[in-house]
């Protein structure tokens, strides 16, 4: 207890908290400052006993410490979910696990306008600028205005806030509705071990894609894990010069900012990372030659990371000959690359779609200069992939449109894309949840100067869940 407790920061002490509140008396549960102080607390209560941690193992998985299962524990994420199927096994009560996941999916203006709504239900000492949403939820509940069968002023506020929030609580309580219905049904008379629930369980209120934790996951423990090569070209002076159709094509300024975030995190991912700079078609062909060729039994995955310029299904050299995806995809596939066959190849290519805009309404921003640089790229289609297993290509926009680049932060896509591997691989998501993740907070951005959006845009043929482990 005291070796988990020690790697459980301030944040996560607040969910374990919040997670436990019917397992502890809420005045016990305001004077615990550490992880350790709650363990004594649940220890005497009764809940976490000698030879008996499967409370401590439901919560450091609901909490996405994984790591900790597996290093502390001896435990697993599949061995905890199998724990959790058992009818009465899960402790965190359903609600509750749905009103953690609201605090963890919120927004910091959403949250924001929590604040602001709430400004004369609760004490202005509770709304601070340090005031986090599980903080709001608990003074809801202290208060009378958040309960199991209190929820209409949780419901208004989301209503006017943002409806999909509410939408995602009513799923869920309609979600275990129907469990429990079938339970009540079915329970006397019998049916396949494990059946009425394998559908929620173990995480029956909590992303709503429960089925995929039950899929089989990629085995990605060999060190190094794979190679992550990074083509990051920056410089086409060379296109500029030597193609009339290109002699407005811009520098990428900002793209070293991206290889720089993808080197650090795929540095700690335990990828082997090679960086190729400005390089032209043909250069580009011979290094993933180089890569193709390379010998890849001893590893579990390849991932490519592509920043350039392009256009309709292709990217460029900075010499602005073109390279169309489908022939760099292609070069990995069993019958190219053997040595990766049933194993993940990853893309992700940071590049438009073409030359359409998202419109978005205007906002007004604190920034006073236009830092945005669009580039004008390439087009993503479905037959830029192999129609084989075991690829995924993350693109940074839709088919068609364009994506931003600052040329102090990077773009909009690599950014969010490091941001949130960084932070949900060590809680054990696997990629396609992060790019989700991804996704929305892309969605959420505005260029400041003339209100377009982007969205970006994964495709895969993954037979399993793909994970990258941190430890």
């Amino acid at each position: 207890l005291l070796a988990v407790s020690d790697e459980l920061d301030e944040a996560e002490l607040a969910a374990l908290k919040f997670l436990s509140r019917e397992h502890v008396p809420r005045r016990k549960l305001e004077d615990v400052r550490s992880p350790h102080d709650l363990f004594e607390a649940l220890q005497e209560k009764g809940v976490l006993e000698a030879g008996n941690l499967a409370f401590l193992r439901e919560l450091l998985y609901r909490i996405g410490r994984i790591d900790l299962l597996v290093a502390h524990l001896g435990s697993s994420r599949e061995q905890v979910e199998k724990e959790l199927r058992a009818p009465g096994a899960a402790r965190v009560p359903p609600l509750r696990y749905l009103l953690f996941q609201l605090s963890e999916d919120i927004t910091e203006d959403e949250l924001m306008s929590f604040k602001l709504l709430l400004v004369k239900e609760l004490p202005q000492s509770k709304l601070t600028h340090e005031t986090t949403m599980l903080n709001i939820l608990t003074e809801m509940e202290k208060k009378g205005l958040l309960g199991k069968d209190n929820l209409s002023m949780l419901k208004s506020l989301c209503e006017k806030i943002n409806i999909s929030l509410w939408n995602r609580i009513e799923d869920g309580l309609n979600l275990l509705g129907q469990e429990e219905r079938l339970t009540t049904e079915r329970g006397s008379t019998g049916c396949p071990e494990g059946h009425l629930v394998s559908s929620v369980a173990p995480n029956p209120l909590g992303s709503f894609n429960d089925s995929s934790q039950l899929l089989e996951a990629y085995k990605m423990t060999s060190r190094p894990c794979g190679v992550c090569l990074i083509l990051n070209n920056h410089n086409f002076a060379k296109a500029r010069e030597g193609v009339l159709e290109h002699r407005h094509m811009k520098d990428r300024n900002g793209t070293d900012v991206d290889a720089a975030a993808l080197r650090n995190i795929f540095s700690k991912l335990h990828f082997r990372v090679e960086e190729y700079r400005d390089l032209t078609a043909e250069e580009i062909r011979k290094t993933v030659n180089i890569f193709q060729s390379e010998d890849h039994e001893d590893k579990d995955c390849f991932v490519c990371c592509i920043l350039s310029h392009g256009k309709k299904g292709i990217i460029y050299g900075v010499d602005g000959q073109e390279v169309p995806i489908r022939e760099l995809t292609t070069s990995f596939t069993a019958q190219n690359c053997s040595s990766l066959a049933g194993k993940p190849k990853v893309f992700f290519i940071q590049a438009c779609q073409g030359d359409a805009f998202h419109k978005g309404v205007t906002i007004e921003t604190d920034a006073g200069e236009q830092d945005s640089s669009v580039e004008r790229d390439a087009r993503f289609q479905l037959d830029c992939i192999p129609a084989e297993a075991d690829f995924l290509l993350g693109m940074a926009t839709l088919q068609d449109y364009v994506s931003y680049r600052s040329p102090r932060e990077g773009t909009w896509y690599i950014q969010a894309l490091c941001q949130h591997l960084e932070y949900s691989c060590p809680r054990g998501e696997d990629v396609l949840t992060i790019l989700t993740a991804v996704n929305q907070e892309v969605s959420r951005k505005t260029c400041e100067r003339d209100a377009k959006k982007q969205m970006p845009q994964p495709s895969f043929t993954l037979r399993k869940r793909l994970i990258f482990p941190v430890n």
